[in-house]
């Protein structure tokens, strides 16, 4: 098995849950996630098949995200797992709202928040704030790309927001930092991840199987696999070709002998520059990665 899956990671379900739940179906352990999702967002979770788990770094990251904010209250976990830390009566309006969002576009300097797994002197921050430990966050550079609102509830005070940015933004701590913006506090309800790099929420596939429940709006971490499970999930594989968006270049039988003993090709690019990746294809298959050094192609990694 060689692909990809558009996986729709549910709400309660870690992003491991999900790759531990594919090797169960697919009786292999070469699987992996290109992103983790905290176990209270849903949606889109890539994960990679077989050797294509080596492809991961490839892939693009970008991401795109729905949120759904809650106003007038915020939460020591940013959303609704933790504790309410703060409230307010300050009512806001959609024009604030908004003005407030231009606030957080482009480059942008943001505090992780303190329930997260960034490990900082080796122990995760969730572990310090368990323990009631202090601890120094740095605040780390994210990218938004673009920010918009796209439904507002003035009598609710609740907001959804759709967010494109970069890997490793934390959409808790917007929400946070935007409720702090507009002096009215504010915390995560929902959060749906839309898009991740090449896969939108619109091809995303559920996994095959049915979820136990704890009590009648809580799902427990057990689960029973779907008859037929192990066929929808080959069926549903995506060849990396398709999403992949390097360059690619059909090559030979004798280079395809050449690349399967780490080889380099001797084939100059027009259109490609020195240090550029490479996708070497035979038969639609992504046979390698190769990397142009201005003269020819050298083999970085190959899945034969």
């Amino acid at each position: 098995m060689f692909g990809i899956l558009n996986v729709y990671k549910p709400c309660g379900m870690t992003s491991h849950d999900v790759v531990n739940i594919l090797r169960k179906i697919l009786k292999i352990k070469q699987i992996g996630h290109t992103g983790t999702l905290d176990p209270f967002a849903e949606g889109v979770l890539p994960v990679c098949v077989g050797r294509a788990a080596r492809l991961i770094e490839y892939l693009p990251d970008e991401k795109e995200y729905l949120a759904e904010v809650q106003f007038g209250s915020a939460t020591n976990t940013y959303d609704t797992e933790g504790q309410i830390t703060s409230t307010s009566n300050k009512k806001v309006n959609r024009k604030e709202v908004e003005t407030a969002l231009k606030n957080f576009e482009g480059e942008i300097l943001q505090l992780p928040p303190i329930y997260s797994a960034i490990k900082v002197n080796g122990k995760k921050l969730y572990e310090y704030a368990r323990n009631g430990e202090d601890v120094e966050i740095s605040p780390r550079k994210v990218t938004i790309y673009n920010i918009e609102l796209k439904e507002f509830n003035e009598e609710t005070q609740t907001a959804k927001i759709l967010i494109s940015c970069s890997k490793g933004t934390y959409i808790r701590s917007l929400a946070n930092d935007l409720g702090e913006t507009l002096g009215s506090f504010g915390h995560l309800t929902r959060l749906i991840r839309t898009k991740a790099g090449a896969f939108p929420v619109e091809n995303a596939i559920e996994l095959p199987i049915t979820r136990l429940k704890n009590n009648e709006n809580e799902y427990s971490r057990k689960f029973t696999i779907n008859d037929g499970a192990e066929e929808i999930i080959k069926n549903s594989l995506i060849n990396p070709i398709l999403v992949l968006p390097q360059e690619k270049m059909e090559i030979t039988a004798e280079e395809r002998e050449r690349i399967s003993h780490g080889m380099a090709i001797n084939k100059k690019q027009n259109r490609i520059k020195s240090g550029d990746f490479i996708i070497l294809v035979y038969n639609n298959h992504v046979d390698a990665i190769g990397q142009f050094d201005g003269e020819k192609i050298k083999v970085k990694k190959v899945f034969l």
